[in-house]
């Protein structure tokens, strides 16, 4: 489980096929304080296990899986990427519950500048409309950000200066393609309530059996 905030960004060192796979080398800095082997890593967003650790760089190898589903598909050895380690429980709780589990990808249509922040546009595939509330959460790259708009297949954010300088969302433009994760709580009630409102399921709701209770 992850927050949203990025830790650092990182680079990638080397990028080696395995099979339909990859596997990533990723140097860093701040986040070998307590790193280790097995150790989850979301890489912009993306949730990846540590599988080898060598001086400051670490690697991930990504099944096809989970390059059909992100943009980690389209990383390039030398590019940047947005870091995060795997949240501890004691932690502070201070974007949104993500795990990790890109949805989908989006396309940015535009970046307004404002007087202090930036307002950023994204495009998405229309079945996942139902997950987009307004000020709800989304994750875009790995960070943690709230929904200020929504128009039909696309969604507004508004960015804090200290969010676009120390994530790779200042380095975006229009028609860039980014890792979307939904609000986990949202797809959970989906599949919990789907069966009674579709018809599919012959079990009583929660709300049913209580109304059911004798009365005594």
């Amino acid at each position: 489980m992850f927050t949203g905030l990025i830790e650092e960004i990182g680079i990638i060192k080397s990028i080696r096929q395995i099979g339909g796979g990859k596997r990533f080398a990723i140097e860093a800095k701040k986040i070998f304080d307590d790193l280790k082997i097995d150790d989850s890593v979301a890489l912009n967003g993306a949730c990846q296990t540590v599988v080898k650790i060598s001086g400051n760089t670490f690697e991930v190898e990504a099944v096809e899986e989970t390059l059909r589903k992100t943009t980690l598909n389209k990383i390039k050895t030398g590019s940047k990427i947005n870091l995060e380690r795997a949240v501890k429980l004691s932690d502070r709780m201070g974007g949104h519950l993500v795990q990790g589990h890109v949805d989908c990808t989006g396309y940015v249509l535009t970046v307004v500048p404002e007087s202090t922040g930036k307002l950023l546009w994204i495009s998405y595939p229309e079945k996942f409309r139902k997950y987009i509330v307004p000020v709800g959460s989304v994750c875009i790259n790995g960070v943690s950000l709230t929904v200020a708009n929504v128009e039909n297949n696309k969604f507004m954010v508004s960015i804090i200066p200290h969010t676009w300088e120390v994530t790779l969302l200042k380095d975006l433009k229009n028609g860039d393609e980014v890792n979307l994760e939904f609000d986990i709580i949202g797809k959970y009630v989906e599949n919990m309530v789907n069966p009674h409102i579709s018809g599919r399921s012959n079990s009583k709701s929660i709300l049913e059996q209580y109304i059911d209770q004798p009365d005594y």
